[in-house]
C-alpha cells in the first residue's frame, strides 16, 4: 500500500515537473515578446528592479499554473483513464478466472472515454464467445460421458450375466451378441467423434478427385439391403447413370451412408425409402426421404447439434453424431442441405451441390 502511495506521488511530480517546464518556457517567452514590443513601440526603458519584479511574477504564476494544470490533468486522466482501464482490467481478471458471464457496460460518449468503447465491445463479444464455447464444451463432456456410459454399462451387464455357470447355450449367444452391439456402437461412436474432431478443426484436407456418383450412391444403397429385407421396406430409387463430380469420395460416402442409416432407422416394417439423383445444368441434388416418424419443426430446428436425438426411442441405434457429420461435409464443400418433415409422415434431406465445382 505505502509503495503504491510513493508510486503516486513520483507520477505526480512527474507531471507536476513536466508541466512546470513547458508553463515556464510559454509564459517567459511570452512575456519577453511583450516586453520587447513595449520597450520599441513605447519607448519604455526596463530597469533591474522592473525586470527582477516581473520575474517573481512570472515565477509565481508559472508555478500556480502549473499546480492548476497537474490538478485538472489528475482529474482528466481519473475520469477518462483510469476509471475505463480499471473496469476493463476487473472484467479481464473475471475472465481469467472463467468467469465468462461478466459484460462492461459501453462508454458513455464522454469525451476521450469513447475511444475505448472499441475495446469494451471486443471484450464483450470474447467473453460472449467463449460463454459459448464454455456451454459447448461442458455440453460435449456430458454428452460423450453419458453416451460412452451406456454401452459400457450394457457389456458389463451382459459380461457379469456370462459368467453363470448354469446359462444356457440360447441366453449365452443372446448376451454376447449383446456385448457385440454394444461393443460396435461404442466403436462407432469413438470412431464419429474423431471424425467430426478432424473435420472442425479442419485437420482433414479433403482432395477432390472425378468419380461415378451415381455408382456411388447405388453402393451405398446396397449396403442396407438386409435391413430393407429384413423389415419389409420398399425402395424407391431414381438414379440417373454416369453422374460424375469431382469430389472427396469417402467423404461423400460418409454423407450418403449417413442419410440412408437415418432414413432405415426411422422408417417402419412396410414403409418406403426413395433414394433419386438429379442433375440440372450445374447443380446434382441429392434426395433422401422416407416414410418414418417425421418430426415437428421444433426437433428440426436441432438436428444437426451434436449428440441431438429428437426421437429418444431410436436412440439406442444412434449417438446424435452422424447429422453433424453430414452438416459439416456439406458445409466443406460448400453445398447445401435442405430438410422436409411432416411428423407422422416421413423426412425428406435435399443435399445440393453446384457441379460447376466438380467437374
Amino acid at each position: 500500500m505505502k509503495a503504491m502511495k510513493y508510486k503516486s506521488l513520483l507520477l505526480a511530480l512527474h507531471y507536476y515537473v513536466a508541466f512546470f517546464i513547458l508553463a515556464a518556457f510559454v509564459v517567459t517567452c511570452c512575456l519577453l515578446l511583450f516586453m520587447s514590443v513595449m520597450a520599441k513601440e513605447m519607448g519604455i526603458i526596463f530597469t533591474e528592479d522592473n525586470i527582477q519584479t516581473a520575474a517573481r511574477l512570472t515565477f509565481g504564476n508559472v508555478v500556480v499554473l502549473s499546480a492548476l494544470f497537474t490538478a485538472v490533468d489528475a482529474v482528466r486522466r481519473k475520469i477518462l483513464v483510469t476509471r475505463p482501464i480499471r473496469r476493463i482490467t476487473a472484467a479481464a481478471e473475471r475472465m481469467t478466472a472463467g468467469d465468462f458471464s461478466v459484460r462492461i457496460p459501453p462508454a458513455r460518449g464522454t469525451y476521450g472515454e469513447e475511444n475505448y468503447g472499441q475495446i469494451i465491445n471486443c471484450l464483450n463479444k470474447m467473453a460472449q464467445t467463449l460463454s459459448g464455447v464454455e456451454t459447448l464444451r461442458t455440453d460435449f463432456i456430458a454428452n460423450v460421458s453419458h453416451e460412452l456410459k451406456t454401452p459400457l454399462t450394457v457389456m458389463r451387464n451382459y459380461a457379469v450375466l456370462l459368467q453363470s455357470p448354469d446359462l444356457p447355450e440360447e441366453k449365452r449367444m443372446e448376451y454376447a451378441k449383446g456385448v457385440s452391439d454394444a461393443s460396435i456402437r461404442l466403436s462407432n461412436l469413438i470412431s464419429n467423434i474423431l471424425r467430426l474432431n478432424k473435420l472442425e478443426n479442419q485437420q482433414i484436407t479433403p482432395t477432390a478427385e472425378a468419380f461415378d456418383l451415381s455408382d456411388q450412391l447405388i453402393q451405398c444403397l446396397l449396403q442396407y439391403e438386409h435391413v430393407w429385407e429384413s423389415k419389409g421396406i420398399d425402395i424407391d430409387t431414381e438414379i440417373p447413370d454416369g453422374i460424375r463430380v469431382q469430389a472427396n469420395p469417402e467423404l461423400m460416402a460418409l454423407v450418403w451412408n449417413n442419410l440412408l442409416s437415418n432414413a432405415f432407422k426411422f422408417t417402419e416394417s412396410g414403409g418406403t425409402v426413395s433414394l433419386k439423383l438429379t442433375a440440372d445444368g450445374e447443380t446434382v441434388t441429392v434426395r433422401v426421404s422416407d416414410t418414418g416418424c417425421g418430426m415437428t419443426p421444433e426437433v428440426g430446428e436441432h438436428i444437426f447439434e451434436k449428440f441431438y436425438q429428437g426421437d429418444t426411442s431410436h436412440s439406442s441405434q444412434g449417438n446424435g453424431l452422424g447429422l453433424a457429420l453430414v452438416k459439416r461435409v456439406v458445409d466443406m464443400v460448400q453445398g447445401e442441405i435442405q430438410v422436409e418433415s411432416v411428423s407422422g409422415k416421413g423426412s425428406a434431406f435435399a443435399v445440393k451441390l453446384q457441379r460447376g465445382n466438380y467437374e
